[in-house]
């Protein structure tokens, strides 16, 4: 039988959506398939804010993707009508040794990035809210700045049906295997059948790919909005920048200014180990005091009135680096997904890059890092 479509898309989150927003849009016959309904708050693609900065500690080889993916969401904002992405710029806040505070300079230096190192003085007195002790520095970086998630999964989702493309939500897939010229895919309310197949389930990978080798940890990640107690302005957009910080080795938390009147932070990585199925979504009170101690130490005038929480996951690979590949066994299947808590801000660039990919074959150096590897 002849496939309905050119491509199906399995999980639409932010590198699901994208995809079958630029596939469609490059006149492909798209179906995009996904659990629920998004954007959502049960995967990984939620929580209101996102970060997305060019001084990449984690490698130099994602800044010329970043540069790609933020060019994309301005065009998509001019698309879709939508706020995407406000600039605030950046600071990474650590010790000078530390992974954060050199893999920064690295990036910036390998790419020619503007950026400036600044003292713990020349924070606390740029941006007072900010209390970093004298043995911390910052790399400052002006184009760094916050994503709306949400709000982009769901322009991407919005235009890729206007380009044509079918959505099938609320429609968990329970499997799939090539058929003659395609690929069957069985859902909970059928069957359909594609030429292509895209991936982008992330924390629920695992279950696409059975017998493949996939060492994903799946964590769970709580994220917390408190209300300042003082200096509530200071930490506006237009005064407060996004930031990460590392004051102890290989300890991350990250935060944002204040939207909405209040300022989101979580702590980046160490989450628990989890089932994408049975999630704990409470966040406890331990918690919450625990996400206070580096508040009251850095930031004490964000510690004010705990507003809210919620969780997400990470699926972790090993190095965290994400995983874009063809599957190792169909190479009409492609893999976009394992994002390891960092992915979302390259989702627009990552999209645009999967119909080359995907339908000519195409092996983009951008993406050479995230072969399969295990």
């Amino acid at each position: 039988m002849t496939p309905d479509y050119d491509v199906a898309v399995i999980g639409l989150g932010a590198m699901g959506s994208a995809a079958a927003y630029h596939l469609a849009r490059g006149g492909a016959r798209v179906l995009g398939i996904d659990r629920f309904a998004p954007p959502h708050t049960l995967g990984s693609s939620h929580g209101e804010t996102r970060i997305i900065r060019e001084a990449y500690f984690e490698d130099p080889c994602y800044v010329p993707l970043v540069q790609r993916a933020a060019a994309l969401w301005r065009e998509l904002e001019a698309e879709s009508g939508r706020s995407l992405m406000v600039r605030t710029g950046g600071l990474m806040i650590g010790r000078p040794d530390g992974t954060l505070v050199r893999g920064a300079i690295a990036s910036a230096e390998t790419h020619r990035l503007a950026w400036q190192q600044l003292d713990a003085a020349t924070v606390r007195a740029r941006f007072p809210v900010l209390q970093p002790p004298d043995d911390l520095v910052a790399v400052w970086e002006p184009d760094a700045g916050v994503l709306f998630p949400e709000a982009c999964v769901a322009a991407h989702l919005e235009l890729a049906g206007r380009h044509g493309a079918t959505l099938a939500l609320d429609e968990p897939v329970a499997s799939w295997r090539a058929d003659g010229e395609g690929f069957e895919i069985t859902t909970a309310r059928g069957r359909h059948r594609a030429a292509h197949l895209v991936l982008a389930a992330n924390a629920w990978l695992d279950r696409l790919l059975p017998g493949v080798r996939l060492p994903l940890a799946v964590a769970r990640q709580p994220l917390f909005w408190f209300e300042p107690h003082d200096s509530a302005e200071a930490f506006a957009p237009d005064r407060l920048p996004i930031y990460l910080w590392e004051p102890e080795p290989d300890r991350f938390f990250y935060g944002f200014p204040s939207i909405g009147g209040l300022v989101k932070v979580a702590v980046h990585g160490r989450g628990r180990i989890s089932d994408p199925d049975t999630l704990d979504r409470t966040v406890s009170d331990a918690e919450v005091e625990a996400m206070r101690e580096p508040l009251a130490r850095y930031m004490p005038a964000a510690n004010g009135r705990f507003a809210r929480a919620a969780v997400c996951m990470y699926a972790n690979t090993p190095d965290d680096h994400f995983l874009i590949d063809r599957h190792p066994d169909h190479p009409r299947v492609l893999v976009i997904s394992a994002c390891s808590g960092h992915g979302f801000k390259f989702s627009s660039a990552i999209g645009e890059l999967v119909p080359g990919m995907l339908l000519q074959g195409g092996n983009p150096t951008a993406l050479v890092r995230f072969r399969w590897r295990w």
